[in-house]
């Protein structure tokens, strides 16, 4: 498996926000967001087992556990071992995906953030996959704009969405219109700021 990073830190946004959490950031992504903030990760990254993997987040002494990319599910059949393991080992781990691969598949073993692109992005996500997002899962929208909004808006009002559903403005972005914006509209959403990003952490 390809890993860019695996630390410790606070979960900057979605359902733990604030919690303690180790991240597994792999390596490869299938896309080109306009306002990635980690493109260090379309590298090849670093070649760990499954084990060294399992070594690594033991010594770290958490029990929350995120995987990230990049696009994890590029590395599918790697993932699916190491999260076999976690399993067995009893940890709880979310998976943030970018919405254009199928995921049913890691849904026994991890909760699912699905992160919807919006047009400001410059890419696009497969909305027939919010039909599989459960209640244990998430979807994100981060929004640049106020027409990242409108669509974040539109596809919430067609698509039956089951899980908890985030609003993210992009980092320097006008956070006020887009949070004046969700009360307008009485939006189903919680607006979410980058925690991590406000207080200096990885």
């Amino acid at each position: 498996m390809r890993v860019i990073e695996l630390f410790k830190s606070l979960q900057g946004e979605g359902k733990r926000q604030g919690a303690p959490c180790i991240f597994i950031r792999l390596a490869g992504c299938n896309l080109r967001c306009s306002w990635c903030d980690t493109a260090y990760a379309w590298a090849e990254g670093e070649e760990m087992s499954t084990g060294e993997i399992l070594d690594l987040v033991w010594r770290l002494c958490g029990t929350r556990i995120c995987i990230t990319g990049g696009e994890p599910l590029l590395q599918r059949a790697p993932l699916l071992e190491l999260l076999e393991k976690f399993d067995v080992h009893g940890y709880s781990v979310e998976i943030e995906t970018n919405g254009t691969l199928d995921f049913r598949d890691m849904q026994q073993y991890a909760s699912i953030c699905m992160d919807v692109k919006c047009p400001s992005s410059g890419e696009t996500s497969n909305l027939d996959l919010l039909k599989d997002i459960t209640p244990r899962d998430s979807v994100k929208f981060v929004v640049a704009d106020l027409d990242d909004c409108r669509y974040a808006q539109a596809v919430i009002s067609h698509y039956d969405i089951r899980g908890e559903i985030f609003i993210s403005p992009v980092a320097g972005s006008d956070y006020l219109a887009v949070a004046q914006y969700i009360l307008d509209q009485n939006l189903p959403v919680r607006f979410q700021l980058q925690l991590h990003k406000i207080i200096g952490v990885k």
